[in-house]
């Protein structure tokens, strides 16, 4: 019998983790309905990283209204885990600040806030929690985490003394940093945070330019938000004694990472470094044959912090095969292949829309997912010379 471990990330504003390995499974079950299927959804701290601690921990869900990217009211969510010796609240920015949330014809990086992250941190401080676990991911901002420290106290001046308003553009008119009205019960909490290690805040490999174009940045914008992250770096490192400009993680979520250290006192840490602690892969992982990942995007970032390398390279310590499935594959995807990927597809069976493709996402891993294994059964065909 076939032992085969999925252990997919979600495919953004479409799968969440969960839903992708069911997604997969069903296909396995077409080919093979006897295989012995393990279900591992990873979390990479964006979407679906709250709702999956809380049920592995055995924790509970609050709901709470906040502001949105674009300003407006929706409806997010933090987590208190079960069975942690501090009260702990988990939080995924993407919950308050995500890209999801913010309509596709008002995409603007320089406009978007996380002010609704620190409205979240202060439902969770209201809640007297001794720890915060916040997951950095699928972030539909690049304001350096300066709405979140609004929300929570901190004065962001222009060089007259007046307060900047929300958006990532406003930083490059921020003059100096007064953290002495923040919320005080700051002071008694821990916060953690799970990001992708590999991004950094400002330079040539910087957030903006990176990702800025993902969330509707044009060539100028990415200039514009660069320019003004540049000066945010500055200030805080004036004002808080702190050079976040190449810190590891802390171009996490459009900057939020660096803002996360420098106004909050967070710790940034390796997403997996977190997740690991949650999620026993590694023995899961020592009883396969087989192993399929997938995610929204498969190119040249993938090596880069994302879950199919991750997976890839967990598995590859026990001799496993792995696929990759993707909604597109991009630039630089033939690079995985010397990351531990052995195979990947596009699970795109024609050219259609964007908002197609997003539709119709869970049908579409499926198919490929079946389709994945029959070329698995045909590579074992040849290989035994006798009928699975």
């Amino acid at each position: 019998m076939l032992k085969v471990v999925i252990a997919p990330s979600g495919f953004k504003e479409s799968l969440d983790a969960e839903h992708a390995a069911e997604c997969i499974e069903h296909g396995i079950q077409r080919v093979l309905p006897d295989a012995c299927i393990t279900k591992v959804p990873m979390m990479d701290g964006g979407e679906g990283f709250t709702r999956s601690l809380i049920n592995l921990t055995g924790g509970k869900l609050h709901t709470v209204v906040v502001s949105g990217p674009v300003g407006k009211p929706v409806r997010g969510y933090i987590g208190i885990l079960g069975g942690t010796r501090k009260k702990t609240a988990v939080i995924e920015m993407a919950a308050a600040a995500g890209l999801r949330l913010v309509p596709r014809d008002q995409r603007d990086p320089l406009a978007t806030s996380t002010y609704g992250v620190g409205e979240l941190i202060q439902y969770a401080l209201s809640m007297r929690v001794e720890r915060i676990l916040i997951g950095c991911g699928d972030s539909g901002t690049n304001d350096g985490g300066a709405g979140m420290a609004q929300a929570l106290g901190a004065k962001l001046l222009d060089q007259d003394g007046n307060p900047i308003g929300r958006g990532g553009a406003e930083l490059a008119r921020l003059a100096t940093i007064d953290l002495s009205a923040m919320d005080s019960r700051l002071n008694r909490v821990q916060i953690d945070v799970a990001c992708n290690w590999s991004n950094i805040l400002c330079g040539p490999r910087g957030v903006a330019r990176v990702f800025g174009p993902q969330k509707g940045g044009t060539p100028e914008m990415v200039e514009q938000m660069s320019a003004a992250l540049d000066n945010l770096a500055a200030v805080i490192e004036r004002d808080l004694g702190m050079d976040v400009r190449e810190m590891p993680g802390s171009g996490a979520s459009g900057g939020l990472g660096a803002g996360l250290v420098a106004f909050l006192g967070a710790t940034l840490h390796p997403r997996y470094d977190i997740v690991m602690r949650y999620l026993d892969l590694d023995s899961i992982l020592k009883e396969a044959d087989l192993v399929l990942t997938a995610e929204g995007a498969l190119d040249f970032q993938t090596p880069h912090g994302k879950v199919p390398a991750e997976v890839a390279r967990r598995a590859k310590q026990y001799g496993l095969p792995v696929i990759a499935l993707a909604g597109t594959l991009g630039k630089g995807a033939d690079d995985n292949y010397q990351h531990g990927i052995d195979a990947f597809a596009s699970i795109l069976p024609c050219p259609t829309t964007l908002e197609h493709a997003i539709e119709h996402a869970g049908d579409y891993l499926t198919d490929a997912a079946e389709h994945a294994m029959r070329k698995v059964l045909i590579g074992y065909h040849l290989a035994t010379r006798k009928i699975a």
